[in-house]
């Protein structure tokens, strides 16, 4: 029997077809492209996502034995919702994170609201890119949309929908939509009616792994599907990714490298606090049962590394064109062991945790005509990685201790680079034997679903460290040294008029 996981992300969707023990069968992905307008948006077809997920599901079932698919899960991006109207019919693009329209209607929500209210009930920051505010902007500027609204859908149940069930939310997605009680694990009535919307118009929120029911039948056959493969929730990305690469314990975190960097980690238990309020590091439902998390992220994250090649590695370009080699791979074999003398603020997009800062520009200091080009690229990714270290320092502060970072992403492939990373951080990080985490995740549910197996269990079995890398005791006690400088950097860099 085999099980299937479906990653609804922002730039494309991805399914991963596993077996019993875990092994990857087939990995199917298709990509689309987000729409942005002038004054802010960002959007996506939902019509097109849907069928783009039909279709790597469809690829997946027809990589395997025939009726073998026995369960299916779902990760999904955060915050995007689409209107459904009473005819099922999509009435809108889908608003996704980076879509920023919504910008004017947090301050007076929360004047009105409360934000000590608000945080405390949902564990998040106040932030425009929160389905709750994107659904106040639809509501005043669509209102013909608003009107005719049946449903309100994030993908993950907007997925299910498509698939012939009753539309039904994970907890972890519900919590990003901050209109969601992490405790009471229910939609809250004071928000929605501060929204102006029904919980009849959001789906019913279940935890993680809940069945939710089988694929319709006939639709079943045209995926090629048996008729009796079921759907279990599943969740947000980046909980979903982390159950992936095994995080089911305190103390150990996800480390996503990509092109957004990510540390998702697992708690016992929600904390809220000033601290973690004040800087962004919200706190909400894990894809294990009974346990929680934060998502510390950088923006800028892996894109330092696609800039860098993309504005200065033309050679590396030509000479991966001849060998057959990864250009980022012959970057990375130029940056050495040693400490750069540079210090780098890595904000060369609008910032992740812990400031949501939109503004303020990178900045590189310590240049000569000394410095080489290893060396300034080793110093681009010291900055991002010092950023992340500053969301650990925050969090183990407000009582989050990490001790393990499990690396997954297309940046864990360089050993060089995850050796600097354990250097600067000072921490051990484990190489996972996972691909496609979201996707590793969501099938894990299912199986577990299915099997009655203990999820714990269930990733211990299936999640195995490739390798694991020790902080160079040597390098670290540099990068000590040089955090108490980094700590002092954004507030010295942001108040200068660039």
């Amino acid at each position: 029997m085999n099980f299937l996981g479906v990653d609804i992300g922002t730039s494309g969707c991805k399914a991963v077809v596993v077996n019993a023990d875990g092994q990857q069968l087939w990995v199917a992905n298709r990509e689309y492209d987000v729409t942005f307008s002038d004054d802010g948006g960002a959007e996506l077809n939902s019509d097109e996502v849907m069928q783009k997920c039909f279709a790597v599901i469809r690829e997946c079932s027809s990589k395997v034995k025939p009726d073998s698919v026995k369960g299916l899960g779902i990760s999904s991006q955060g915050e995007a919702f689409t209107a459904i109207g009473g005819k099922k019919e999509t009435l809108s693009p889908a608003m996704v994170s980076s879509d920023l329209r919504s910008k004017a209607y947090v301050e007076n929500f929360l004047r009105k609201f409360g934000e000590e209210k608000l945080y405390q009930t949902t564990g998040h920051t106040a932030h425009p890119l929160f389905t709750v505010f994107k659904l106040l902007w639809l509501k005043n500027h669509k209102p013909e949309v608003w009107k005719k609204a049946r449903f309100f859908l994030c993908f993950e149940d907007l997925l299910l929908f498509r698939l012939g069930l009753e539309p039904t939310i994970s907890w972890p997605l519900a919590g990003r939509t901050m209109m969601f009680d992490i405790r009471k694990h229910q939609w809250d009535p004071d928000i929605l009616a501060a929204v102006g919307i029904s919980q009849k118009q959001l789906a019913f929120p279940l935890s993680s792994g809940s069945m939710v029911g089988k694929i319709n039948s006939n639709l079943a056959r045209d995926l090629g599907l048996s008729t009796n493969t079921f759907v279990v929730t599943g969740g947000h990305d980046q909980p979903c990714s982390a159950l992936g690469a095994g995080v089911t314990e305190p103390g150990m975190a996800m480390y996503g490298t990509g092109t957004v960097e990510c540390i998702t980690p697992a708690f016992a238990k929600p904390i809220f606090s000033d601290r973690l309020h004040k800087n962004n590091l919200c706190t909400y439902d894990h894809t294990v049962k009974d346990m929680y998390t934060t998502v510390a992220f950088s923006i800028t994250g892996g894109n330092i590394l696609k800039w860098f090649r993309d504005e200065f590695a033309e050679h590396e370009i030509q000479e991966a064109q001849k060998s057959g080699k990864n250009a980022y791979e012959l970057l990375l074999e130029q940056i050495g062991n040693k400490p750069s003398h540079l210090l780098v603020l890595p904000y060369f997009t609008p910032s992740g945790t812990p400031y949501f800062d939109t503004s303020t520009k990178g900045a590189i200091l310590g240049l000569r005509l000394s410095t080489h080009r290893g060396e300034f690229l080793r110093a681009l990714l010291e900055g991002v990685t010092f950023e992340m270290r500053l969301n650990l320092e925050i969090l183990e502060n407000s009582g989050y201790r990490i001790d393990e970072l499990r690396a997954v992403g297309g940046g864990a492939k360089s050993m060089v680079w995850m050796q600097l990373k354990a250097d600067v951080i000072g921490k051990k990080i484990s190489i996972m034997n996972v691909v496609e985490a979201g996707c590793f995740g969501a099938a894990m549910l299912a199986c577990a679903a299915d099997t009655g197996e203990p999820i714990r269990d269930l990733a211990a079995r299936w999640v195995k460290p490739v390798t694991s890398l020790h902080p160079r005791m040597q390098n670290t006690r540099w990068y000590d040294q040089r955090f108490q400088l980094y700590r002092q950097l954004y507030d010295t860099i942001k108040n200068l008029p660039v």
